[in-house]
């Protein structure tokens, strides 16, 4: 069986081990897809879940260490995407390309983790995710390992860009800002349509980053 393990310090208890934890985080996702993070609540959570608020906080202290956890499971998830479709495969310009697909495709559900839904994680990721270190605590939760998924993500993409250019010297700096934005050009698509060229007249946003990344590695 799979599983995705994440770091002990961004959760008071793993919600994994119990099936009210699986609960949470299914429900967790379902509702801040729904409303959006400004508006979820451990109040309203624990009314979805027909249970108290009191039992959400035995698993995370507030609902920012929540998100920073599903956060950073979909990091991991995507992890290890990226590690089983590139396995045996030597051309890292192949890999790459797989790699920018995970970015930039529409998500398909995952079988092996019924408590979650791939595609709602998605769209969280897409509108929040940037909420889970653009504030004030991020230099304490960075030391406490809360954005390690990221981290690891990220230089794995980087040191198959390295194997396309060994001589290129910003890999981190390349695949962070392909990541984000990639998030903000589908943001963009669906709601700013004026600030992108992305879905219009058949443009393709793994098709716009393969060429950036591409010409700008050589």
């Amino acid at each position: 069986m799979i599983q995705i393990t994440l770091n002990e310090k961004i959760f008071v208890k793993d919600p994994l081990d119990t099936e009210l934890g699986k609960r949470i985080i299914f429900s967790s996702i379902n509702l801040i897809d729904e409303l959006g993070f400004e508006a979820f609540t451990f109040k309203k959570l624990g009314s979805k879940i027909n249970s108290t608020e009191a039992s959400i906080y035995r698993y995370f202290t507030n609902k920012n260490q929540l998100l920073s956890y599903l956060i950073s499971w979909y990091w991991s998830w995507l992890h290890y995407q990226l590690i089983f479709q590139t396995n045996n495969i030597n051309d890292p310009q192949q890999c790459f390309r797989i790699a920018l697909r995970l970015f930039t495709e529409p998500i398909q559900m995952d079988d092996s983790f019924k408590h979650v839904d791939e595609q709602a994680l998605h769209r969280i990721v897409v509108s929040e995710s940037s909420k889970a270190y653009l504030r004030k605590e991020v230099d304490k939760d960075n030391k406490d390992g809360y954005h390690s998924s990221y981290k690891r993500l990220v230089k794995a993409v980087a040191d198959i860009v390295r194997k396309m250019n060994p001589s290129y010297p910003y890999a981190e700096s390349l695949v962070s800002t392909v990541i984000e934005g990639a998030h903000h050009q589908a943001f963009f698509a669906e709601h700013l349509p004026t600030l992108t060229n992305v879905n219009q007249s058949g443009n393709s946003l793994e098709e716009f980053f393969s060429q950036l990344v591409l010409k700008t590695i050589q």
